[in-house]
């Protein structure tokens, strides 16, 4: 199994949140911390167990560089990106 890293997508599949989309902030032994822009920001992350979410490993070139660059994630990259996953997932 691939490592879970910040920047890729996942939807939480467990808990009142299941079906939402979020991206990865941190993983911490067992845990990912997620954050959609707009309910949980990027001060604010989500404590979620690894085994209830779905990761997409793939990483936006956006934030894959904004990342490799040492900068932080802003709750506004973070709604775009999710927005393009989205419409993405749905054609």
């Amino acid at each position: 199994m691939s490592e879970v890293r910040a920047g890729m997508v996942a939807l939480s599949m467990a808990g009142h949140d299941t079906g939402r989309y979020y991206i990865i902030v941190r993983a911490v032994d067992g845990y990912v911390y997620l954050a959609d822009g707009t309910l949980r920001t990027c001060e604010h992350p989500k404590k979620k167990k690894l085994r209830h979410v779905q990761i997409n490993r793939r990483i936006s070139p956006v934030i894959e560089g904004i990342l490799s660059e040492g900068g932080e994630l802003k709750n506004e990259t973070i709604k775009r990106v999710i927005k393009e996953y989205r419409s993405k997932q749905e054609v």
